[in-house]
């Protein structure tokens, strides 16, 4: 019961803070499970599973406040499915104690990504639905291979080349619920077909996801208002700061044995 309350507190705080700007949720929980040795593709499907959900909660939230930009939504959630798969099925192929320390190099570099959104001023501009496809193409292969790197791949690119922050955020997070649908049924399909071990340590985390799912399906509805209270800078500044000494912990870990 203590795991379980605390993985539905770490999803309740993970999803405030995606819903309202767009990245974290996967990121502060794969870092999370990573840190417990969980393998990376157990990260991944634990945390595509949790996001079905979540961003289901987060996806009709943002239709509800109106800050979904149709036009850049359908090429985001095509273009990141399509990604999403490519990834899952990269992921399934390879050894995970190989792809471990590249996948928390990425979440590093997804931290200093937050810092330095959080510390610069944008001219808005609608993104042209062009560039979104592509776009979703990496973000949904490198949120299948890290579990969270859709909200700072996309968000955080929309956001840089000036997209209105509402829109970016409820567009993107719109389009990451079908991405972690296809993400989760090829980890599924590739589990059944023959990661049998893999599938008895998703079984073994199954407390973890059902946790990030409660904590996450009840902040949700909260979340798309939570940016209009919150100071958005300095609060992505702090997760930033957060996700990348955690991040960085795990790399040095093993060089000191600690």
């Amino acid at each position: 019961m203590q795991d379980f309350l605390l993985f539905a507190t770490v999803g309740f705080a993970a999803q405030i803070v995606d819903g309202a700007l767009g990245m974290a949720f996967g990121v502060i929980s794969s870092t999370l499970l990573l840190s417990l040795g969980t393998p990376p593709l157990v990260v991944s499907a634990s945390i595509h599973t949790a996001k079905m959900f979540t961003g289901t909660a987060s996806t009709l939230s943002h239709f509800a406040e109106r800050n979904v930009r149709w036009s850049l939504f359908w090429p985001l959630a095509v273009g990141g499915v399509v990604g999403g798969v490519v990834g899952g099925v990269f992921l399934t192929s390879v050894d995970g104690a190989l792809i471990k320390p590249w996948v928390l190099g990425w979440l590093a570099l997804m931290g200093l990504t937050i810092l330095v959104r959080s510390a610069r001023e944008i001219r808005l501009r609608h993104v042209a639905a062009r560039a979104a496809l592509p776009l979703g193409l990496v973000g949904g292969f490198l949120d299948a291979l890290s579990g969270g790197g859709w909200g700072p791949t996309v968000t955080t690119a929309l956001v840089i080349v000036g997209e209105p922050p509402r829109q970016a955020v409820g567009s993107g997070n719109a389009a990451e619920a079908f991405v972690a649908v296809a993400v989760s049924t090829t980890f599924i399909v590739a589990l059944l077909a023959g990661h049998g071990r893999d599938l008895e340590d998703l079984r073994q985390y199954g407390t973890a996801i059902l946790g990030l799912i409660t904590g996450g399906v009840i902040a949700a509805p909260l979340a798309a208002r939570v940016a209009r209270i919150l100071p958005a800078k300095p609060f992505a500044g702090l997760i930033g700061v957060l996700i990348l000494l955690l991040a960085v912990i795990q790399l040095v870990r093993p060089l000191f044995d600690f």
